[in-house]
């Protein structure tokens, strides 16, 4: 049963307009202090990137090349969350500046912008969960709720899913060609060819750089060069990868069935974004190397709102939560990545598995609080 079910359809709306002014109060609230967050974050970003790309040339020194390589995993960490994921959801236009705006931005992984933004921004944010319309349920290859129609080729998920960690980025840039629908008629083969040049040509680009010139440049440094770039993109993509899962597919997040979609209220989406989210618990760290994805329930409300407000307005949005005794699903990483992981182990075998509750507030503190 839904833990949402208990709810009227005027309290649904009540919650719902109360999130709105949550979102116009931050928006009227922007300013100058957030402008430097970002800038501050881009120009310790690509410190970081030159420093770990400099110690790689010296990675003739053991030291050298573990910093270097260090060094470089976290730029470009930092690049793909904290920046190049929330400047391509136009969480800082209203800036204006051409350089940091999701029309001009083109962040350092192997997805074209303009094809990650549709099938992220638009088909994620709009059908969240919501089984047979939300493509990231499971990226079309995982068995992640056991609404899912069981087949033989889950056996294998735990496997595959091993090395969709480990080259997630290319897992995205050919999950974004949406291949199942060419047999349907849903897409031409002239559209799918375009898109895959598009990739080829995106992919070719970053294989230049990673693999080939900045290797060369290092000259009789190439292969702990070369070694280096490779293990810092795997880490990048096996974090990425950890981070987005725990956001929709640890116990306690639901999933819905397209009937959940018939003349959906603004209400009733903020509560469908909020039962489908899970949040990770830490600290400014943790949250500032996962993009601020660690608060997935609050990018879910509001994904247009810089991510640096996320931390701020999160007690707030819990209170309301707690207000409505609406579940948040929250708990530290480690839980997360292990309820994750066991849910995608179980799901891997047929018939249904029972979904654990997350760290939802207790029935009694929900009555206390109301």
């Amino acid at each position: 049963m839904s833990t949402t079910a208990h709810l009227t359809a005027a309290e649904v709306e009540e919650f719902g307009r109360a999130l709105d002014r949550l979102r116009d109060e931050v928006i009227a609230s922007l300013g100058d202090a957030d402008a430097r967050y970002i800038r501050r974050v881009i120009a310790a970003q690509r410190k970081l990137e030159l420093a770990g790309r400099a110690l790689l040339f010296a990675s003739w020194l053991p030291p050298a090349w573990v910093a270097g390589t260090t060094a470089l995993a976290t730029a470009k960490i930092l690049e793909n969350m904290e920046i190049g994921h929330n400047v391509l959801h136009g969480q800082w236009d209203w800036m204006r500046d051409p350089k940091i705006h999701s029309t001009t931005w083109d962040w350092d992984m192997a997805s074209p912008t303009r094809m990650w933004m549709h099938s992220h921004n638009f088909v994620h944010h709009t059908w969240t969960n919501v089984l047979g319309k939300d493509r990231d349920l499971g990226y079309t290859l995982l068995r992640v709720s056991p609404e899912q129609r069981w087949h033989p080729v889950y056996l294998l998920q735990p496997f595959y899913n091993a090395l969709l960690a480990l080259f997630f980025e290319y897992g995205i840039a050919l999950y974004d060609l949406e291949v199942e629908r060419i047999p349907a008629g849903d897409k031409s083969a002239e559209e799918f060819l375009t898109q895959l040049r598009a990739i080829a040509a995106k992919v070719g680009r970053q294989i230049a750089k990673d693999y080939v010139m900045f290797p060369l440049l290092a000259g009789p440094g190439f292969v702990p060069v070369l070694l280096g770039d490779v293990t810092a993109n795997l880490a990048r993509n096996v974090w990425a990868h950890t981070i987005i899962f725990c956001g929709h597919f640890p116990d306690g997040a639901e999933v819905f069935t397209e009937d959940r979609l018939e003349g959906e209220t603004r209400g009733e989406w903020y509560v469908r974004q909020l039962a489908g989210s899970c949040d990770i618990e830490g600290g400014r760290l943790l949250h500032l190397m996962t993009g601020n994805l660690s608060h997935q329930i609050e990018h879910h409300l509001f994904p247009d709102l810089p991510s640096n407000r996320y931390a701020e307005i999160a007690p707030r949005v819990r209170a309301l939560c707690r207000r409505f005794e609406l579940p948040y699903t929250s708990g530290s990483l480690a839980r997360q990545v292990g309820s994750v992981y066991k849910r995608i182990l179980r799901l891997a075998l047929p018939g249904p598995a029972r979904s654990e509750p997350g760290r939802a507030p207790a029935a009694e503190d929900i009555r206390a609080a109301g």
